[in-house]
């Protein structure tokens, strides 16, 4: 086990704030969406019409999963007055993993992508009135084998999905592919957009007009780009990897992570960026609809170079170099000198938080795996590729005084802050224990992942003996109140049996079985009832 001990140390007292973003692009005033944007993560915007935009939602209490909850769909409306009203959740397009909406299949079809949750993949949802009922799940031929952070639309007519992620012919890190509607819930297989788009650095967050065939999407490689920035192209043949050359549209970008957009109307459009002071994505548009400077003329990309791709990504810098050596008598000559330097993989950046109050918290980091070649390499400079080239598959994040924290290697964001909420060991605080499983019907403890989670639970409980333990159990509302009453009691026990049997003492674990009668979800749904089984822990001393 290797264990890093406050990496990145942060004052505790830090308030994370999220404020109102406001500056000058192109002479025009950029504003947060008032009622749309909270202190989390708001982003990957869709307009569906109907006065409404929906979006996704990171570590709201109210998401499916709680403030651990990595993404969960939300929906705003603009007034008749223009102004954007307070978002509300959207549980019906929503599980306890990360969610996001391609856009409209067609005037009554959802298309949303669910992942880490109990849907993988993407899924039809039909609007009934005001809800958005599930459909079924679409097939997607090599979806699986796309990686990294994967974002997409849905193009407007429904028979073109734009894809980016990490797959088998991506150039460098996130690329963009496109996967063509082949029947009524099948799709062709992603296929790469080619080198004109997509560069050995990041590419994501594609929207593609139909009727202009414009694509437009984030870049942090593109000529220009200053982190992360919006790129417009135009497919240039019949075919998808004819494009012209992208161009980086100066009217929405900033010295920020500028990411995904979608159009309200011709001349408004909403995009997500990073510029606030807490490192989480804010929804922006203009504060007055104005025309919108979309380039008129693109030029054919030219060809790719046939030669193998280089092992790290390269950029061309430029730099100005003396003809003649500046001590000599007189202002001396430049020359402009351009080059090529690798570009090295971003270090994994992380935000550790604290839960409740939103502060930041000092931590460490552990891991199992070879760790041959990283014990040379300082915390803050680790990467990805680092740590999944000596087999780790798993972090923990370890913080004094909170319960430890587990992220496989695949929640790790590459380019962007990790965040991580942690939980305080204090008096009423309250764990979600939620790598802990059961044999249907029993109070049997089940798989290698729920002896696993146990098991550092109880070395936790073992470095903290003062504290003082109620294990909570809890089932759906289907089926007899009182044996489902009795099945979360027995299920509690068998967790503090198992936590005893490691050396936890007896006397500082209770149990408490409640049945159906403390729901954190609607019953009405399976989502809802797979939420409602569960065990937590509560701290009571």
């Amino acid at each position: 086990m290797r264990k890093f001990k406050n990496v990145f140390l942060k004052a505790s007292g830090f308030l994370l704030l999220a404020f109102c973003i406001s500056n000058q692009v192109s002479a025009q005033q950029v504003v947060s969406l008032s009622g749309a944007n909270s202190p989390q993560d708001d982003m990957n915007p869709v307009w569906i019409g109907d006065n409404t935009l929906i979006f996704t939602r990171a570590f709201h209490p109210q998401n499916l999963g709680g403030i651990s909850d990595p993404g969960d769909i939300w929906m705003t409306q603009k007034s008749d007055t223009g102004e954007w009203l307070e978002a509300v959740h959207r549980a019906d397009l929503s599980t306890d993993g990360y969610d996001f909406a391609l856009g409209l299949e067609d005037l009554l079809t959802m298309l949303v992508y669910h992942s880490g949750g109990e849907r993988y993949g993407i899924y039809q949802y039909s609007k009934f009135g005001t809800e958005w009922n599930f459909l079924r799940q679409v097939n997607i031929a090599g979806l699986l084998e796309l990686k990294g952070q994967l974002s997409g639309r849905v193009a407007n007519g429904g028979k073109v999905i734009m894809l980016s992620g990490i797959g088998s012919e991506t150039i460098g890190n996130e690329d963009i592919y496109v996967s063509e509607k082949t029947g009524p819930i099948s799709w062709s297989k992603p296929v790469n957009l080619g080198s004109a788009i997509n560069t050995p650095g990041q590419e994501m967050s594609p929207y593609f007009d139909l009727a202009t065939e414009e694509l437009y999407f984030s870049s942090n490689m593109h000529e220009g780009a200053q982190g992360k920035d919006i790129f417009i192209a135009k497919r240039m043949g019949e075919g998808w990897n004819t494009w012209s050359k992208p161009m980086i549209w100066k009217q929405v970008s900033s010295p920020g992570s500028d990411v995904s957009l979608t159009f309200v109307s011709k001349e408004e459009v909403v995009w997500t960026s990073t510029q606030n002071s807490d490192g989480f994505a804010d929804l922006l548009t203009f504060e007055n609809p104005v025309p919108l400077d979309i380039p008129q003329e693109f030029a054919l990309a030219k060809p790719a170079a046939t030669e193998k791709p280089q092992d790290k990504p390269r950029q061309k810098v430029s730099s100005i170099e003396p003809i003649y050596p500046s001590s000599s008598v007189g202002v001396p000559e430049i020359k402009v000198v351009e080059k090529e330097v690798e570009l090295e993989e971003e270090p994994i950046s992380w935000f550790v938080v604290d839960a409740k109050n939103k502060t930041l918290v000092p931590y460490g980091l552990e891991w199992t795996g070879e760790l041959a070649g990283l014990d040379s390499i300082s915390p803050e400079k680790l990467t990805i590729s680092q740590l999944r080239s000596k087999g780790v598959n798993e972090i923990k994040v370890i913080a004094t005084g909170y319960f430890p924290k587990k992220l496989s290697i695949n929640e790790i964001k590459s380019g962007e802050p990790t965040v991580v909420l942690m939980t305080k060991a204090e008096s009423g605080s309250i764990v979600l224990l939620d790598n802990v499983n059961f044999k249907r019907g029993t109070a049997e403890l089940e798989g290698l992942d729920t002896k696993a989670s146990l098991e550092d639970l109880a070395t936790f409980l073992l470095e903290n003996p003062e504290m003082k333990l109620r294990i909570h159990g809890h089932t759906d509302n289907a089926g007899d109140p009182s044996l489902n009453k009795a099945l979360s009691f027995e299920r509690a026990g068998s967790v503090r049996d198992f936590l005893i049997e490691q050396g936890v003492p007896f006397e500082s674990i209770r149990i408490s079985g409640w049945g159906g009668t403390r729901p954190i979800a609607s019953n009405a749904t399976e989502v809802g009832r797979s939420k409602n089984r569960r065990v937590e822990l509560e701290v009571i001393q």
